[in-house]
């Protein structure tokens, strides 16, 4: 079986949370492995979510942390007026189109994470009453901020996954690990 955790590069810190938000990002597409575009797109909890409006809703969060790390406009910021279309697949939008587009954005994010100076640089914050007072967030803070994100919708995704068909976490490893 393959380690859900890869194992820890003494002193790499940057490695250590970079492979915490990849096994995040693993745990969420996995959720959707062998599933089809409508099975993907359906809510079959009491809840709104889908697993490919997850899978886009997170690849969208990540670019945008990762974008105001940066401090460099984010090209798919969302407004109040589309801010419901980050939870789901619209204008012809694919499953593997979005898993793409997250797979560019990691590479991004890893690119980044791993090229900047100190992970105690901040940088500022948009004003709004989910973010730290003082708004402002080191590179350390994003990172623990989206494993924390992600995680709360790998969790999300294992309730809709098993309602749909009742596969389990462990089953999806298993599958996924017999290729």
């Amino acid at each position: 079986m393959v380690a859900l955790v890869p194992a820890e590069a003494p002193g790499d810190e940057r490695g250590a949370f970079l492979n915490f938000v990849e096994v995040q990002r693993a745990a969420l597409r996995r959720a959707a492995l062998g599933l089809t575009e409508e099975q993907a797109a359906s809510r079959p909890s009491a809840s709104e979510l889908s697993l490919s409006g997850l899978i886009k809703h997170v690849a969208e969060v990540e670019l945008n942390w990762l974008r105001l790390a940066q401090q460099r406009p984010n090209e798919k910021q969302r407004t109040q007026e589309t801010w419901n279309e980050a939870f789901r697949l619209v204008d012809g939008e694919t499953i593997p189109e979005i898993l793409a587009f997250w797979d560019d954005v990691a590479k991004q994010t890893e690119e980044f994470v791993r090229t900047v100076p100190s992970l105690d640089e901040t940088f500022p914050l948009p004003t709004a009453p989910w973010f730290p007072k003082d708004g402002r967030v080191s590179i350390r803070w994003m990172l623990l901020h989206l494993v924390q994100e992600m995680g709360r919708h790998a969790g999300h995704a294992d309730i809709v996954r098993e309602s749909l068909d009742g596969a389990t976490s462990f089953e999806l490893i298993a599958r996924e690990q017999q290729g």
